[in-house]
């Protein structure tokens, strides 16, 4: 015999293998006695001493009757040992015995007749206590129905990980009957799911008995293989009484639905969050190609691996592109911007950004915008590439970079589709779904505004700085004694052309004139007011009049246009006599540059600006200047120095030390005054004129009086 529980037969053998303590004989502590056929007990085993109290030595020999057995049911007794010795067969059922300590207890008992090879017969009692037994059985008739029944997925498996137990709604959820679960591991049984993480969170039970609650797990099997599911798993170690680890159990409940809908209000979220982000990040400026951008960038950090966004270019030229229904012809594009969520070569599959490409109706892109409504393909195939891409080399740039989704969604705003965007899924697994349809859908359209108003604004800005450089004298004007230079640059897209302007107009006597004004306000109004100014100053600058009086026509002319304000400075060159004649409406000072001297703001009489004196009468005044040979003079508008961060006299002191090199010519200081002082997003344009004096021949007395 063995005695240890460290023996262990190989699987398959025949052997002896001892069980562990606690088991369920161990549980219901059985007794064993035998009586001879006179009713003495023969044999009494320890588990009869536990139950009964009496120990072999005190029970050995003794009739069983009168040890055990009260004197009201002696009779009862004596019939049934009769009738079992008798052969009438076996007696099974619960006796009230007597305890050694004078209780009485209830005992199942199950006797039966035995007989020796000499034909001697004998009585063979087993028996337990009852309470013990029917809780046993109580335990036992309700875990059945209780694994059977539930509707949780249930199962337990062994210490080897092997399934030794799975209720039927397990097997429903696993699309598995239970003989092909008992036996086999979970990698074996369920392959299709994430196996490595469920026998690693099983293991961990096993060793450290902490149970593991609402672990989730997703996946398909073979129950719906067609779409996604979703369980929550419980893990908790089993041991039987006496401690010994006998396996895990597990507890699997299908939380798809809710899983879902978890998704789904994540889903939603995300998505909201989305056109929340697109409603203060696409559309910043007015823009156009910028705002392209910031469309193409939000959407590769959520909806796409991959975006384009395509105008047609009929839109870019301000002509009305209406939506057909069919897609019958092909269609113009100028690519406006390309982003990807990753580094990666399928960007040169989309149109280079500035490049205009014709398509034909059967390019995706073409049928998007001739039709108006979106083109989904959920999943790409070879033919697809075709449609996709420009040519044959970015389709099988898009193939090898692993393209396999693809949607298209038109820019339409006020009724009008203004171009396309492109989404590609590479790296994303999934494919575009008609939520993402929505999403795209709804994230153009707002973008689509934001498209429509730049390239509105920058039809204007075009058209406004059109017609301000036709406005505006483009070859330098020659001038008597005087060496001109003049610079005009426009304010940054984003706001818009100004009204600004300057001009170098010949009079009589060799004279010549020079303006620099600036309108306030931008946009064609502002140059279209420019030009109604400067054809009047040109006007009264053939009369001859001093700078005072020019500036006081001007005020009521501007006063009579629609809120208009305007600043000017009007000088006039007299290169017989090197004199100039100055005067100001509301305008920065010029700078004048006197030989081997520092630059120096002239401190003339500011005056109003113009349209602000009305009938009434501004007061201008003239002051005089002599120049000599070598001398320059600056005029310029307020966008050379002003800026919204630094203090004016800051800039003012800035623009006379970059004046102060004599060496410069007029052009190169023009040049170097704008790259110093300008920055790129200037807010505002800028007119400026350097005049430098030189030697004039003289005229006869008579033609150098005034």
């Amino acid at each position: 015999m063995v005695a240890s529980g460290t023996f262990r037969a190989a699987p398959g053998s025949v052997g002896v293998v001892p069980s562990e303590p606690g088991g369920l004989l161990d549980v219901l502590s059985v007794a064993a006695v035998v009586l001879d056929a006179g009713g003495r007990i023969t044999l009494w085993s320890p588990q009869a001493q536990e139950l009964f109290g009496w120990s072999a030595k005190e029970a050995l020999g003794s009739y069983a009757a009168e040890l055990l057995v009260a004197d009201e049911y002696v009779d009862l007794v004596l019939e049934l040992f009769a009738k079992v010795m008798a052969g009438g067969g076996a007696w099974a059922g619960v006796f009230p015995v007597r305890h050694k300590d004078g209780s009485t207890r209830l005992v199942e008992f199950r006797n039966m007749r035995l007989e020796d090879e000499q034909g001697s017969v004998y009585a063979l009692g087993i028996a337990c206590d009852e309470a013990v037994l029917r809780g046993v059985e109580r335990d036992l008739a309700l875990s059945v129905p209780l694994v059977a029944q539930s509707p949780l997925g249930l199962a337990v498996l062994d210490t080897d990980l092997r399934y030794v137990l799975v209720n039927p709604t397990l097997e429903r959820i696993n699309g598995l009957p239970a003989g092909e679960h008992l036996g086999r591991t979970v990698r074996e049984a369920l392959p299709f799911l994430d196996t490595e993480v469920i026998e690693r969170s099983m293991r961990q039970v096993l060793d450290t008995g902490v149970p593991l609650l609402d672990q989730y797990a997703v996946g398909r099997t073979p129950a719906d293989p067609g779409r996604d599911h979703a369980w929550s798993g419980s893990y908790y170690r089993l041991e039987d009484p006496g401690g010994r680890v006998i396996g895990v159990a597990l507890m699997v409940v299908d939380v798809t639905d809710s899983y879902r809908a978890a998704k789904e209000a994540t889903e939603a979220r995300r998505r909201l969050d989305l056109i929340a982000r697109a409603s203060v990040s696409v559309g910043t400026t007015l823009d156009l190609e910028r705002t392209a951008r910031e469309l193409a960038g939000l959407v590769v950090a959520d909806l796409a691996d991959i975006a384009s966004v395509d105008v047609l270019d009929s839109v870019l030229e301000g002509n009305v592109a209406t939506v057909t229904g069919h897609g019958t012809g092909q269609a113009l594009f100028m690519a406006l911007a390309v982003a990807a969520s990753y580094e990666t070569a399928s960007v040169r599959a989309s149109d280079p950004v500035g490049e205009r490409t014709t398509y034909p109706a059967e390019r995706l892109v073409t049928r998007c915008v001739s039709t108006g409504r979106p083109v989904l393909v959920s999943h790409i195939t070879g033919p697809d590439l075709a449609h996709i891409a420009r040519d044959e080399a970015a389709a099988d740039l898009l193939a090898r970079e692993g393209a396999h989704s693809y949607l298209a969604v038109p820019l339409t705003a006020r009724g009008q589709v203004l171009g396309v965007l492109g989404l590609l899924r590479t790296r994303n697994p999934l494919p575009f779904d008609e939520d993402d349809v929505t999403l795209a859908g709804e994230l153009a359209t707002r973008a689509a505004i934001a498209v429509d108003n730049a390239r509105w604004y920058q039809h204007a800005t075009e058209t406004a700085l059109t017609l301000q450089r036709h406005l505006l004298p483009h070859p330098p004007p020659r001038a008597a004694g005087l060496q001109i230079a003049y610079r005009y640059q426009p304010a940054a897209a984003a706001s818009g052309i100004g009204g600004d302007w300057f001009d170098a107009i010949p009079q009589s006597k060799d004279k010549t004139a020079l303006v620099v004004g600036d309108v306030m306000g931008h946009g064609v109004h502002a140059a279209a007011t420019m030009g109604q100014l400067r054809t009047a100053t040109r006007t009264l600058a053939d009369l001859g009049l001093d700078p005072a009086r020019v500036l006081r026509h001007l005020d009521h002319i501007t006063s009579e246009l629609d809120q208009t304000i305007a600043t000017c400075v009007y000088a006039t060159w007299d290169p017989h006599r090197y004199r100039c004649r100055v005067a100001l409406a509301g305008h920065p000072p010029p700078v004048v540059i006197r030989s081997g001297r520092a630059p120096e703001l002239l401190d003339l009489p500011a005056g109003v600006p113009l349209g602000t004196g009305g009938l009434g009468g501004a007061d201008f005044e003239t002051t005089l200047l002599d120049l000599v040979p070598g001398d320059r003079l600056i005029l310029y508008t307020d966008g050379l120095v002003e800026t919204r961060d630094d203090p004016l006299d800051d800039r003012l002191d800035l623009l006379l030390r970059l004046l102060a090199d004599p060496g410069l010519s007029p052009e190169a200081t023009c040049d170097r005054l704008l790259s110093a002082l300008r920055h790129p997003d200037a807010a505002d344009d800028v007119a400026l004129v350097i005049a430098r004096v030189h030697h004039h021949p003289p005229k006869g007395a008579a033609d150098t009086l005034t």
